[in-house]
């Protein structure tokens, strides 16, 4: 199970790498709602793993200067890392959402959630850019796995 964890999280930080570098590539074209969505990514992997750990946690939808992205996605990369190698993943865990409402999941719930949370919103640059005359950016596992 945690061999396949780590294979999700590094598909996850390859394509939010390529993603914050497509984006960076069309940034004149790009609107604020894409930049939004990029930072969301990053900043909800980084809650994750926040909130799996007890540290303190970025803001849901707080914008991180661009140039801090690719570094941002490495830091979230190697801390999931380091959880899935060091926890037991059936392990619960309580925490509070964004609103203060109180929740308890499995470490795993709490991982694979950050990773289907990334897709989707990868998905969701990919069809903003495309609004904009911006080719998509292919970034399903299939291709990941190629």
């Amino acid at each position: 199970m945690k061999e396949k964890l780590i294979d999700l999280f590094e598909y996850t930080h390859h394509f939010n790498k390529e993603m914050i570098k497509y984006i960076s590539e069309n940034k004149p074209k790009v609107d604020e709602k894409t930049i939004s969505l990029i930072n969301h990514t990053l900043n909800a992997q980084q809650i994750w793993n926040s909130r799996i750990l007890g540290e303190k946690s970025f803001e849901v939808w707080q914008v991180n200067p661009f140039e801090s992205l690719h570094e941002i996605n490495k830091q979230n990369f190697l801390k999931s890392i380091d959880i899935i190698q060091k926890s037991d993943l059936d392990q619960r865990v309580e925490y509070q959402n964004s609103r203060g409402t109180k929740f308890e999941n499995s470490i795993f719930e709490m991982l694979f959630h950050a990773i289907n949370h990334s897709t989707y919103h990868r998905g969701q640059i990919n069809s903003l850019l495309k609004q904009i005359g911006i080719d998509p950016l292919l970034t399903d596992y299939i291709f990941y796995k190629r």
